[in-house]
């Protein structure tokens, strides 16, 4: 038998959804795969073993309607046939139902790079008596695969090549479902009791007349109301388990998988089972009271889960029947012209317009005699893809760029470049002269109606975008009313001002008079971060070395980000170091200097820092924290300077490092070989982010004082909270280890109580053993109390056997989850007829509870209805002193 920690581990997989081929949305070959996996041995005899002593001894399946395959080679890739597995198949089936086949069936790959090996699967034939040796991996589905058994043992290089791995092991997985459709005589996984109440829930929120399930495919389903049955049911199955497990629909990814899902579920739930609005959402109770025992996570996340698909629900119901009433006009004109296909801009509409996904939109084409144009509709996807990249360019001014020729033609005119130096001098606005209008193709004299354009001024106190600071946007307003700047770039020398008119203004000419009005709310988000910037820098070298070079930096209203050259990860304790020197310099209140000084004399200047490659211009402009530029320039070879933060930068920055407030080092990564990344935030997201860490190391500290179930609730609580902060990197490690000890703390906890568990149910059972012993009756049923402590309680039956040769029974209940574990011993000396099965199995019937094992004598049982122990206790000392007197 499998041991128990092999079937908990299987258990946690059992969410994949089966997917009928006429409700999957995912390819046939993905509907068809084994649904649950749990890996558990490296020995290829154990893991055959383990499958065939499960299903042909524990759930009695006949053993002359079953087929094995095995990789039989493949000489063109140079892999010899899998003889092992095949030899030991030979142990249990007759040689002609040990079937090999090539890489198609029993190779099994993940994908086309990845673990992967040869596989051994078992296949079961439903109608026996007959040879189906040739049904066998050929899509027949009275021979069915219902176990699969992946030998990992190489690696699928990206050049096609195979890589023996370093430890292999054995992948194994069986279908519950298909298992379940053998054992209940059904022909179809649908058929069984694990979908048939779900049906008739689906059926309760039905239209009039509409008739319960009743398992039509194909042509049968002539109104296609069993496959929406279908649909309906495994798409609530899988959007419950994947928003339990934190997923969630959205639009892109595996996240749009979901989205598609649940439309498609209701539209076939509205189209053809005629249901009202809202009937999927409402299915979640249902299905969460039918799964919630097995799987607590849907009982935990309920509200989630049917929040989330209400919103969805309703949202694509807000659209549906506009959608359809489309569809059906654009395919009843196809029809009436004697077309056959759909239009792929029709089939566009509905998905940008309306959110019928494309596949929905192909079902719904199938039901009407047509197919859709899906290249013309990826071609439409593709065309509106471009608009929005265009738009997103425009908004970001990427649409207009002056070229070389531009910029010739602007200095064959004899314009200067622009001055910028205002930019420097804030916050104040300051006046200038147009002196040039650029559409993105040419340059015009006036303008007034364009949609984008840019505007190169005599002078400006706009900052354009360069080394790493992102451009201001504002204002340039004048007696042609106002000019809403959303980017700003520079072009040899040239500062390009690019926007839009707002409404009403007028006519704009080259020479009038503008006035720059920078949005300096902005911009003062902006400038703390830069200045922070320049001190991350001198902090990291401090802390890591001289050998730390700047690699690229972003400066954000939001956040900083930094590369630097370092072999290896920061630790947190470094970090914490970095992040220290940064906000003892805005404690210190140094004041920030710039001036603009010859590169030669700059370069001469001790510490100074610049980023490898850039081209600087001559001369350059200085930015030092604490001491002015011009003490540096007297004694540029002082070796005080390599403890202050000096380097070449043209951008703005704060006067004071007062005003960055504080500063906290979100993150570190890396992005490349020996490229590190930082990312930080200053001023109020500093605060947020420090205040945001209190807050959890008080949760952690009110943790530290429950127990038990409590505690551990907690602690899931506090680490998904943890994760998803954005906190001072450093402090995020330092509470991660507070957590840590308190798992510690729980896990010791746990093992104390299991302990104390196994000594209080021996000693229970023992006492209870003697004095029965005592009274000369032949068996004893007792209870203990260590709630569903399934390892006290076994303990103390094989001790009670052992040491007292008695036949015994112990239940335990915890009032909590109203459960019962039961285990039952019944020694080797006992008389023939008691077998211990056949004492668990009608005892624990009271529980609603079920039983398994027997080997050794020992078997186990759980039950949902401890409020029955008084009934199923009394059943049991029955049957026992009917069976043994």
């Amino acid at each position: 038998m499998l041991p128990v920690l092999t079937l908990s581990r299987a258990c946690r997989r059992l969410r994949l959804p089966t997917l009928h081929p006429e409700a999957r949305v995912l390819p046939a070959a993905a509907a068809a795969a084994i649904h649950y996996y749990f890996p558990f041995s490296s020995s290829s005899t154990t893991a055959i073993g383990w499958a065939w002593e499960l299903l042909t001894e524990v759930y009695k399946l006949p053993t002359d309607r079953i087929y094995a395959t095995y990789f039989g080679g493949d000489e063109e890739s140079g892999l010899a046939a899998d003889n092992e597995s095949k030899n030991i198949w030979l142990k249990y089936l007759p040689e002609e139902k040990v079937l090999p086949f090539g890489c198609k069936d029993n190779f099994w790959e993940m994908g086309d790079t990845g673990p992967c090996g040869p596989c051994t699967e078992i296949h079961f034939d439903r109608i026996g008596n007959r040879d189906a040796a040739s049904l066998v991996n050929n899509d027949d589905p009275t021979c069915i695969e219902i176990w699969n058994l992946v030998f990992i043992q190489f690696n699928r290089e990206a050049d096609g090549s195979l890589r023996t791995l370093p430890a292999k092991h054995v992948d194994t997985g069986m279908g519950f479902e298909r298992l379940t459709s053998i054992l209940q005589n059904k022909m179809s996984n649908y058929d069984t009791d694990i979908f048939m109440p779900l049906f008739d829930a689906i059926h309760k929120l039905a239209g009039d007349g509409i008739q319960p399930y009743s398992g039509k495919v194909g042509s049968d389903d002539v109104d296609k109301v069993d496959m929406a049955y279908r649909v309906v049911a495994d798409h609530i199955r899988t959007l419950s388990f994947a928003i339990a497990d934190g997923s969630q629909p959205g639009n892109e990814g595996r996240e749009y998988v979901l989205r598609r899902i649940l439309r498609r579920a209701v539209h076939f739930g509205h189209q053809k089972l005629k249901t009202k609005p809202k009937f999927f959402s409402s299915l979640v109770n249902f299905f969460v009271q039918m799964m919630g025992d097995v799987f607590p996570e849907l009982k935990d996340n309920k509200k989630k889960i049917q929040d989330m698909i209400r919103d969805e629900e309703q949202s694509f119901e807000n659209t549906l029947a506009k959608g359809y009433e489309k569809f059906k006009k654009a395919a009843d004109a196809v029809k009436e012209n004697g077309g056959t296909v759909l239009s792929g801009q029709d089939a566009f509409i509905l998905w940008d317009t309306y959110g019928y996904p494309i596949d929905l939109t192909e079902v719904m084409a199938i039901d009407y005699g047509l197919t859709v144009d899906k290249e013309g509709f990826n071609a439409s996807m593709e065309e509106a893809r471009q608009k929005a990249r265009n738009a997103r360019n425009k908004a970001g001014g990427n649409s207009i760029v002056m070229d070389a020729n531009a910029t010739a033609q602007l200095r064959n005119q004899g314009l200067g470049s622009t001055d910028d130096s205002p930019k420097f001098v804030w916050p104040m606005e300051h006046g200038s002269v147009v002196k040039a209008i650029y559409t993105g193709s040419e340059f015009i004299a006036t303008a007034s109606d364009y949609e984008d354009l840019g505007l190169v001024l005599e002078s400006t106190s706009f900052y354009a975008e360069q080394g790493g600071q992102i451009y201001d946007t504002g204002r340039i307003e004048g007696s042609f009313g106002t000019f809403n700047v959303n980017n700003v770039q520079v072009f040899a020398g040239y500062v390009l001002h690019i926007g839009s008119f707002t409404e009403g203004s007028k006519a704009l000419s080259v020479g009038d008079s503008v006035i720059c009005k920078v949005d300096y709310d902005r911009r003062t988000l902006i400038a703390p971060n830069h200045t922070c910037t320049h001190m991350l820098n001198f902090a990291l070298r401090e802390v890591l070395g001289d050998h730390v070079d700047q690699k690229g930096s972003i400066v954000l209203p939001e956040k900083l980000r930094f590369d630097f050259s370092h072999g290896k990860p920061v630790q947190p304790e470094d970090l914490r170091k970095i992040e220290s020197i940064v906000n003892q310099q805005i404690k210190d209140e140094l004041d920030v200097y710039a001036s603009e000084i010859k590169l030669e004399d700059a370069k001469r200047i001790n510490g100074l820092r610049a980023v490898f490659g850039e081209i600087y211009p001559d001369p350059v402009r200085v930015v030092s924290v604490g001491r002015k530029v011009e003490d540096l320039l007297a004694n540029p070879e002082n070796k005080e300077w390599l403890s202050i933060s000096t380097e070449l930068c043209g951008g703005t920055h704060i006067s004071n490092t007062r005003d960055a407030k504080a500063f906290a080092l979100i993150s570190e990564e890396g992005i490349a070989k020996g490229v590190r990344r930082i990312t930080a935030v200053t001023a109020g997201c500093a605060s947020q982010a420090m205040e945001l860490a209190s807050s959890i190391d008080c949760d952690i500290s009110e943790a530290s004082q429950l127990e038990g179930a409590i505690l551990e609730k907690q602690i899931a609580s506090i680490k998904n909270k943890l994760d998803a902060a954005a906190i001072p990197a450093a402090r995020k490690a330092d509470l991660r280890g507070m957590v840590s000890k308190l798992e510690d703390q729980l896990r010791k906890a746990k093992k104390k109580i299991g302990e104390q568990n196994i000594q209080k149910a021996v000693k229970t059972a023992m006492d209870a053993a003697e004095a029965v012993l005592s009274e000369k009756q032949p068996f004893c049923v007792t209870h203990v109390d260590v709630g569903l402590d399934t390892t006290a309680v076994r303990e103390a039956v094989i001790k009670v056997m052992a040491q007292k040769g008695l036949p015994i029974m112990l239940f335990s209940t915890d009032e909590a989850s109203n459960k019962a574990v039961i285990y039952a011993g019944v020694p080797p000396n006992t008389p023939s007829g008691f077998k211990v099965l056949d004492w668990l199995t009608p005892s624990i019937a009271p529980l609603k509870g079920r039983g398994g094992g027997g080997k050794n004598g020992v078997a186990q049982g759980q039950g949902n209805d401890a409020s029955q122990l008084k009934e199923a206790m009394e059943l049991a000392n029955n049957i026992a002193a009917m069976k043994l007197s």
